[in-house]
């Protein structure tokens, strides 16, 4: 069994920051690529950033320059620093990510419970 636990979420004003936090848990033996989505009311889940085992980082334009994606390995942790927030990068923020359980041949995508978002203008 694999939990991921989003936090840090929450009401801010339009130009302030949020970090997010997400824990994975469970008998990992490796994480692969992790990532944060959101969505949207009446809209389709989208990518927000991603990151490799590596660190390599990969960021849907729309947050270039504004949101920073980095984890750390040693505690199954990746994190989203959000800055000059906007209305509508209000959303439901959601962790993603590739795990390989102990005694599982394959690796599995798992998804946290999301974690509310919202900026006002």
């Amino acid at each position: 069994q694999v939990t991921l636990l989003e936090s840090g979420g929450g009401l801010v004003q339009a130009g302030e920051s949020l970090r997010l936090s997400c824990v994975v848990s469970g008998r990992i033996l490796r994480i692969n690529v992790m990532g944060w989505y959101r969505q949207a009311p009446g809209k389709q889940r989208e990518l927000v950033a991603t990151i490799t085992n590596g660190g390599s980082t990969n960021y849907a334009d729309s947050e270039k320059g504004r949101f920073t994606i980095s984890r750390d390995n040693a505690k199954a942790t990746v994190y989203l620093q959000m800055n000059s927030l906007k209305p509508e990068d209000t959303a439901v923020y959601y962790c993603n990510a590739d795990v390989r359980v102990v005694g599982v041949p394959r690796e599995y995508n798992y998804w946290g419970q999301g974690t509310q978002v919202t900026v006002s203008s």
